[in-house]
């Protein structure tokens, strides 16, 4: 591995999402921490709060001696691993991401990897972005799941926006 960098994902303490990422800056080991602006509602008055998209999780683009680091700090529990290796994602899976959050769509995070057809969406703020067929939904939309760490993440498209393909 050496100073070859690749994407990992790292299990981090409940609530502990915004340390992780401060002391993973602090240490300049680059990190991705998808987050989404939700209004709260209280009696006297509504806030914009940023919340972690998937809780307990935060992406690290790093070598294997900084991944290593990263484990030391305090909010980290472990990494995620693969047949007892860390596992390494795909970078097109965090620019899925990172795109859909940036064109701020309708989607919500479901536990556990769907089923479906694979497809790939060929319009829109999403071209290219590729995913997993949820289901059909009234109005002529589809639920797109894009599979990370064992959840996916739903984004509701409209039925013509979508072609079925191969592979994801």
């Amino acid at each position: 591995m050496g100073n070859t960098k690749n994407w990992f994902a790292l299990y981090l303490k409940a609530k502990q999402e915004f340390k992780a990422q401060e002391e993973l800056k602090i240490l300049e080991i680059q990190n991705y921490l998808p987050v989404i602006v939700k209004v709260k509602q209280w009696s006297d008055r509504k806030k914009k709060i940023s919340e972690p998209l998937i809780r307990g999780y935060i992406f690290i683009y790093a070598n294997e001696k900084q991944r290593l680091i990263s484990l030391e700090r305090d909010p980290v529990v472990k990494c995620i691993s693969d047949h007892g290796r860390p596992a390494r994602i795909p970078e097109w899976q965090i620019v899925n991401l990172q795109n859909m959050l940036n064109n701020e769509a309708d989607f919500s995070v479901v536990d556990g990897i769907l089923t479906g057809d694979k497809v790939e969406i060929k319009e829109g703020p999403f071209k290219g972005v590729r995913g997993i067929l949820d289901k059909i939904e009234t109005g002529s939309r589809l639920s797109v799941s894009i599979e990370l760490l064992n959840r996916s993440v739903v984004v509701h498209l409209p039925k013509e926006s979508v072609i079925k393909t191969a592979a994801v």
